[in-house]
């Protein structure tokens, strides 16, 4: 049977070819997609073709309201029930997107590299002793599987933005509050966002004009850009050789590039006091629950041990550091740059804390390049940037000023207009389809 090497855009297909591209989703959803572990719940409902999104289909992470199934929050047992949809839902129903599941996901989104001792993990597409990244795992596994033309994820320290990566897909990473939480299960309301994933650049900026209105068009050229050089020199010298190469593409789509240091250290610091003081508070009722992994529990409960004045201060410091990032480190550029993660895509063993070559500092190191972007409230975007040695994906990140995100997609699609990194086929899922006759 003839696969594709790539998986095509939804909005390059005609209105026959979507009709076929979303059945094929369908199908592969309920195969690969439940071989993956990554399918929470399976939507059979039908849905119009019609809208703005004519008919996109699409997956929403465990935590996000439906109003079809309880959200298992990454649980063994749902912990609660929304019954009416999510406000994002409701409105990419109304702009034609096609609900067709939801995905699997870490337990309470509270781990960043897809381990779920609660449901099993999530299996990565290209590498199945590799983790997907997380918290929404099965949102960007999904998707870069073919289940899915995109989906909803949530990002509260890089959790669109890491599973990305990891998956070899883009997502979006929009400014705090630009998407309606409404519906959602909290984690660090101060952080919390609503990201969304495709493939292409081009499919998010065609769902994020459906969400936020129409976006005039963005000239790229002559935009200046900052390398944050230090968050480089601290990163595998793999990673960092890919995502130069990546950045030169930048530079001859006439970016301006320039090269500073001063990675913001003290964001980065607050961010994990937010998070942490914030998530257990917000999980303080779950905390006795015994659906809860024991694990999971006891992480949590280092949060309470932060005091309201010093949760208070760092609030309170968000405004100022912000600040100092814009106008001291980027000046008069627009965007900053970065690679989304310093390693390489971590294989399993060393993110379980029940495997003997587990090593925490791994698992801090996934979200060392994200966390401060939540803090400071900023919009990012995570694309393909080409592959390591194993054959595994590695994602560049761009962060913007507040409400950014127009542009950011802009250059994102102006890169992947002239790579080939994005949509690809994954390789151990590939061997699936061809075992088992599913169509590509």
């Amino acid at each position: 049977m003839a696969l594709l090497e790539h998986f095509p855009d939804w909005i390059s297909l005609s209105p026959k070819e979507r009709a076929g591209a979303a059945e094929g989703c369908r199908e592969r959803l309920a195969r690969i997609g439940r071989s993956l572990n990554a399918v929470a719940t399976i939507v059979e409902a039908p849905c119009e073709a019609g809208g703005a999104l004519g008919g996109l289909p699409y997956v929403a992470k465990d935590m996000i309201a439906t109003g079809i199934s309880a959200p298992s929050w990454g649980c063994r047992i749902p912990l609660s029930f929304i019954p009416k949809p999510a406000l994002v839902i409701q409105q990419l129903s109304a702009a034609g997107a096609c609900l067709i599941g939801a995905a699997e996901m870490t337990e309470l989104a509270y781990e960043p590299s897809g381990v779920n001792v609660a449901r099993g993990h999530v299996r990565n597409p290209w590498n199945f002793d590799h983790v997907p990244g997380g918290s929404s795992s099965g949102s960007a596994a999904l998707v870069a599987a073919g289940c899915a033309f995109a989906a909803l994820g949530s990002d509260t320290g890089g959790s669109v933005r890491i599973p990305a990566h990891c998956c070899g897909i883009t997502a979006l990473k929009p400014s705090w509050g630009a998407i309606a939480v409404e519906g959602t299960m909290p984690l660090a309301p101060s952080l919390d966002t609503i990201g969304l994933m495709a493939r292409s650049a081009a499919d998010l900026s065609l769902i994020w004009s459906a969400l936020s209105g129409p976006v005039a068009p963005v000239i790229i050229e002559g935009i200046a850009a900052v390398v944050l050089e230090d968050a480089f020199v601290a990163s595998d010298p793999e990673i960092a050789r890919i995502c130069r190469a990546a950045v030169s593409k930048l530079a001859e789509l006439g970016i301006d590039l320039q090269e500073r240091t001063g990675f913001p250290q003290e964001a980065d610091e607050r961010a994990l006091l937010v998070l942490q003081a914030e998530a257990a508070r917000s999980h303080r009722e779950h905390l006795e629950d015994e659906r809860l992994d024991p694990m999971l529990s006891k992480r949590l409960r280092k949060g309470l041990t932060i005091g309201d004045d010093a949760l208070a201060t760092a609030l309170a410091e968000r405004e100022p550091l912000r600040t100092a990032f814009l106008s001291d480190l980027l000046g008069t550029a627009r965007l900053a740059i970065t690679p989304v993660m310093p390693i390489p895509t971590p294989r399993v063993a060393e993110v379980d804390p029940a495997s003997p070559a587990f090593n925490p500092r791994t698992l801090y190191a996934l979200s060392r390049f994200t966390r401060f972007v939540n803090y400071l409230g900023l919009p990012a975007l995570a694309l393909p940037a080409g592959f390591d040695q194993r054959g595994m994906p590695v994602n560049l990140q761009i962060i913007g000023h507040p409400r950014s995100e127009a542009l950011l997609l802009a250059v994102g699609a102006a890169l992947q207009n002239e790579t080939d990194w994005h949509g690809r086929m994954p390789t151990a899922i590939r061997d699936v389809m061809i075992e088992e006759g599913i169509r590509a």
